[in-house]
């Protein structure tokens, strides 16, 4: 039985039915007889050698399988990312050096049980958005050997979308992970800028960069999402991102969603498909569509090729470029080399440009609360890119090129596929710090597509297993009144990006007040030393930048203090002073302020 996702290695494991040694070593040995490079795979660069998969496996073995959320599940590692004692070459062999330690995401990942197996192929150093810029080969796209499969992260995509792996890490700076994933039918996460490490990355603009994850579902990827956040945190990383300070976890109900006013396609069937999204999504969905118009955001991206952000992708490359190594692409060398026409004064004068556009940009979120866009406005095959390199691989940035130098986050899903069975895309794309939200958007929108995996690999799970982890810079807060969900204060909690984690009750410690003269109607929960019951009530990871705002508008006899859930657990929640309940209607009997609500209501 094929294993294609992590739920079905956890799954295999769980029962003893393979051994992560054997399914590594199955793996390995049908990557061998494929090759990698021109004359094979050219999705793979490298392969490691008898030793270096040893040493990966003891130290697998040395691991507690419990403590491990990614015991024993194979990724791969696009190339411009340090794995220890492996060569990175960025795509260019002249570049090659061998890694003296793992990067930061690279050890995160190994830490939680996952085995590197490869490292997949690139458009040189970073430097493109089609595949096709390597001397390791170009990688044709999973569906049409005429087609690419987008880049820069081609390989990753690649081998993701075939079933080879269930994840891989790419990185994404004008687009790079978004792209490919879009053009094989995969999940493209694009973090927040500085959520995950870079430190160990090749830079293509250092202070831009992302590093990406490919994955076949959008739960998978919120797993690994969930073992890379905080990574960027690191004290011995320089940061060129402020830290996260109001991060959502989850959008409203009603979800405000703009698209673009004038949107821009070369393919007409994506033009279609794009349309075909937005009308069942109206149909199906509690949704408001606010059209946008984009002429702001399409002002930032221009400054990413066009300005000296360029001057970044020399730094990297500049040994290269003055030795005009053989290995050069030639596309990526003349894209590169313009970097040092940039002087110091234009360079802080775009700076200062972007920033401006950044303020007037960042008015988008007071409008909606999501932008969605086709991933890219047509899928080019490598005809064309050969026959205008520059202009097919530009016009694919549409989408994506303005994400990065505003801070935002991305989330870019299966959509569909055009009458000729290519892969369709959309992209979800938030303020900076809303990473934990668009996750949680995407996995409603998996469940409502339902798309197949990968290269047809599969069915879409018949049901899709949440992440589990408590979101960092989460606060756990338990609503017993007028905060459940449907209820008048709800919206509070959507306001500030909260998620519902658990339907639960208290301990059986508890009595349950309707206190008076309050609007809207609210009770009062009190701890009981005899006659408690258990009361109904939700917890809601809440952003902890949010709590201060719950404690400072609570009106009294109300308050935040400790309550006890029916597992034994102490979370923050709304409970009563005991004077408060004096001249109160005690309604412990009905279970909860809903049940005692309705019943009011007949």
């Amino acid at each position: 039985m094929p294993l294609f996702t992590i739920d079905d290695y956890r799954q295999r494991y769980a029962c003893s039915a393979t051994t992560p040694t054997d399914e590594l070593l199955g793996l390995w040995q049908k990557l061998d007889s494929e090759g990698c490079g021109p004359t094979g795979d050219t999705a793979i660069i490298y392969l490691p050698t008898e030793t270096e998969r040893e040493q990966l496996l003891e130290h697998l073995l040395s691991l507690d399988p419990d403590q491990c959320p990614l015991w024993g599940i194979p990724f791969v590692v696009k190339d411009n990312i340090d794995i220890a004692g492996w060569p990175t070459t960025a795509g260019c062999p002249d570049f090659a050096y061998t890694a003296d330690t793992h990067a930061s995401v690279v050890q995160a990942l190994i830490n939680a049980g996952a085995i590197p197996v490869a490292k997949a192929n690139l458009d040189q150093f970073a430097t493109g958005l089609v595949g096709t810029r390597s001397p390791f080969g170009w990688v044709r796209n999973a569906f049409s050997d005429a087609h690419i499969s987008g880049g820069s992260s081609s390989g990753s995509a690649s081998v993701v979308a075939r079933g080879l792996v269930p994840f891989a890490l790419g990185t994404d700076t004008a687009g790079s992970g978004r792209i490919p994933a879009g053009f094989n039918n995969l999940v493209g996460i694009k973090p927040t800028p500085g959520r995950f490490s870079t430190q160990g990355v090749v830079p293509a603009c250092k202070t831009l960069d992302c590093v990406s994850i490919l994955s076949l579902t959008v739960s998978d990827g919120t797993l690994v999402s969930g073992v890379l956040s905080g990574t960027g945190d690191m004290p011995d990383e320089p940061r060129f991102h402020a830290h996260p300070r109001s991060p959502k976890f989850a959008f409203a109900q009603h979800l405000r969603i703009g698209i673009p006013k004038d949107p821009v396609f070369t393919d007409t069937d994506y033009e279609a498909l794009f349309g075909q999204v937005c009308q069942s999504l109206a149909c199906d969905w509690d949704i408001e569509f606010v059209p946008i118009e984009m002429s702001t955001l399409n002002a930032v991206a221009q400054h990413l090729y066009d300005g000296p952000w360029l001057a970044e992708r020399f730094i990297t490359a500049q040994d290269c470029l003055a030795r005009d190594m053989p290995g050069l692409d030639p596309t990526v060398k003349d894209i590169i080399n313009k970097g040092q026409e940039f002087s110091a004064c234009d360079a802080f004068s775009a700076l200062y440009q972007v920033r401006q556009l950044a303020v007037q940009a960042a008015v988008i979120w007071q409008q909606i609360d999501v932008l969605l866009v086709p991933t890219a406005p047509g899928l080019p095959s490598y005809a064309d890119i050969q026959a205008d390199p520059v202009g097919a691989n530009s016009a694919l940035g549409q989408y994506t090129n303005f994400v990065n130098l505003l801070g935002w986050s991305a989330l870019s899903v299966p959509a569909g596929f055009t009458p000729q069975g290519l892969p369709f895309g959309v992209t979800w794309i938030a303020d900076g710090d809303c990473d934990e939200a668009l996750l949680a958007l995407g996995s409603r929108w998996a469940r409502w597509q339902a798309q197949p995996l990968g290269r047809h690999l599969q069915s879409a799970p018949t049901s899709l297993a949440a992440s589990g982890s408590k979101p960092a810079g989460s606060h756990p807060l338990a609503v017993v009144g007028a905060h459940l969900s449907g209820m008048p204060l709800n919206m509070q909690l959507e306001a500030v990006g909260a998620r519902l984690s658990q339907i639960t009750t208290t301990s059986q410690a508890y009595a349950l007040y309707h206190i008076p003269d309050t609007s809207p109607p609210k009770p009062g929960l009190v701890r009981v030393g005899e006659g408690g019951r258990q009361i109904a009530l939700e917890v809601y990871d809440v952003p902890a930048w949010a709590i201060s705002d719950f404690l400072a508008n609570i009106p009294s006899p109300l308050g935040l203090g400790k309550v006890e859930l029916a597992d034994g657990h102490w979370v923050t929640g709304f409970i009563c002073e005991p004077s408060g309940t004096e001249n109160a209607k005690n309604i412990s009997a009905y279970g909860g302020w809903r049940a005692y609500m309705e019943a009011s209501a007949t």
